[in-house]
């Protein structure tokens, strides 16, 4: 169980009992505390056989949940036979029954008149459009309070990452009330996810966990091992600070891996998660507690967030991205710095120092994309003396940056024909090639042989369809990954002041790969 006292609970959705049991016996392996029986998804449910086969079998706490199809599940039959299978449920033994708030007015008084005192009742109400406000949330708790529940839960969607804020303020608010209830309270979809892996932190009574990937009961629900291994919740308190990565997409991303490993090696009490956030001025004015301490900035945001920052430092404002932002301690207030550059343009030097004694200076340095990477790149080899040229999808923007670092537009499809000499350097600072479109790639490959070296930002795949055309020209490479350790050390020293971990950092991207 979780320092705070938060347990993590592994839904079982097998479609037999022989399959939820086999569920069981995972769930039990990968550490959860308690198990849901779902039993809405079990094909020819029989309630006298089968509640007795799974109750029996258990060695964890278990929820039994017979969830209808007018509340997210998956039974379409009777209301009393649904209803009379919690009740035998809970005459067996069962630790909690779940049912459902439109249900709950005649069917808590009649339970709690004969169930065991084992037995706990989780009211729960689920809503599958939005997030209501914090006033309507209130009224929500109470009325599902006043049914007598012994266990408070609602589950509300995420459209946008700050609707999370809301939940969290119930959440901490219940915990100071003098009627306080215990509540599970979760925001799903992928702009949820952090209400459940920060759910120790504000004091909720239990989160969900898969079994594994693709078992999932709710949209945006994280695996057990993830919890577990990856943001070590059972660690999380009131007082950990958190951290994370903001971008979209974000899912894709490795930085948690990484930044929460090196939390954990150098014993310093934080989680870093990952924010998917459509509109940053807007998320960082929510969240705006000083717990929330620090963040990476990915693609779209790391040009707003250069406008978002109170302060921001020399490099970042002179690149005109901000792939950093450090709420100061003394004042709350946001700097913005950028670690892009030193990582990127360090990892392409050591590659290239392998590879021939000729340094980037005097080098034809093309850079493919004008964002905030694409910037950092190019002001990153700029500084080291070498000619840069931009090219990009929209003309426009190669131009604005190539004015800037005084280099050369180019549209991106002249790059195909592109070779004004030999022994260039090439850097993809765009999602082409990402995960799933792992196909693609900005250049043809004939071009690449006028390379001495091709990086590519992206990293996943860790080998990009450019880096292995590259490779077949002949041509050194250098993958994301690299950039992705040394920018993330260069974070990690800006989010505790301490040096970073980078063999640590290195050896978990490897095993995650």
């Amino acid at each position: 169980m979780a320092e705070h006292g938060c347990l993590i609970c592994a839904p079982l959705i097998a479609k037999t009992v022989c399959g939820m049991l086999d569920q069981m016996l995972l769930a039990e392996a990968n550490g959860a505390h308690v198990i849901e029986f779902r039993l809405d998804h079990i094909v020819d449910f029989n309630p006298q056989i089968d509640l007795q086969t799974l109750l029996k079998a258990r060695k964890l706490p278990a929820i039994v949940t017979y969830r209808p199809k007018w509340e997210g599940g998956e039974y379409e039959g009777d209301d009393k036979l649904r209803l009379d299978a919690l009740q035998l449920a809970a005459d067996l033994g069962a630790e909690f029954v779940d049912v459902e708030l439109q249900v709950a007015a005649d069917f808590v008084p009649a339970l709690k008149g004969r169930k065991p005192s084992c037995c706990q009742i989780i009211v729960s109400n689920h809503n599958f459009q939005t997030t209501p406000s914090t006033e309507e949330l209130g009224t929500l708790v109470a009325t599902i309070q006043s049914t007598g529940a012994d266990i408070v839960k609602f589950a509300t969607t995420a459209n946008n990452i700050t609707d999370v804020a809301n939940v969290f303020q119930i959440l901490s608010r219940s915990q100071v009330s003098s009627d306080k209830v215990p509540m599970i309270s979760l925001v799903m979809g992928e702009r949820g996810l952090i209400s459940r892996i920060l759910c120790p932190k504000f004091g909720g009574y239990l989160t969900f966990g898969s079994v594994d990937a693709g078992q999932e009961s709710a949209p945006g629900q994280p695996t057990l091992l993830e919890l577990k291994n990856i943001y070590q919740i059972e660690h999380l308190r009131r007082d950990t600070k958190v951290f994370g990565i903001i971008g979209n997409p974000v899912g894709h991303s490795k930085s948690p891996i990484l930044h929460n490993a090196a939390f954990r090696q150098t014993k310093i009490d934080a989680v870093y998660v990952p924010f998917l956030v459509d509109n940053l001025e807007d998320f960082l004015r929510v969240f705006c507690l000083s717990d929330f301490a620090g963040f990476s900035v990915t693609i779209p945001h790391k040009e707003s967030a250069l406008k978002c920052c109170d302060e921001v430092e020399s490099t970042a404002q002179a690149i005109g991205a901000v792939n950093t932002i450090i709420r100061r301690k003394s004042d709350g207030k946001l700097i913005g710095y950028n670690t892009d550059s030193d990582g990127a343009i360090s990892a392409i030097e050591d590659a290239l120092s392998k590879c021939t004694t000729t340094p980037l200076a005097g080098r034809l340095f093309v850079v493919i994309g004008a964002g905030g990477a694409g910037k950092a790149l190019a002001f990153g080899a700029k500084r080291r003396g070498s000619r840069i040229v931009i090219a990009n999808r929209n003309y426009e923007r190669a131009k604005a940056l190539a004015n800037l670092v005084g280099g050369e537009a180019l549209p991106l499809e002249a790059l195909n024909n592109y070779c004004p000499e030999s022994g260039m350097i090439l850097a993809n600072t765009t999602s082409v090639g990402m995960q799933p479109n792992i196909t693609e790639t900005p250049i043809a490959k004939e071009a690449l042989r006028s390379y001495s070296l091709v990086f590519d930002a992206v990293y996943t795949p860790s080998v990009t369809q450019l880096l292995k055309e590259a490779a077949a020209a002949g041509t050194a490479v250098v993958g994301g990954l690299e950039m992705l350790i040394r920018q993330a050390a260069a974070q990690f020293e800006l989010f505790t002041g301490y040096p970073a971990p980078i063999q640590l950092m290195r050896e978990v991207i490897s095993q995650s790969l």
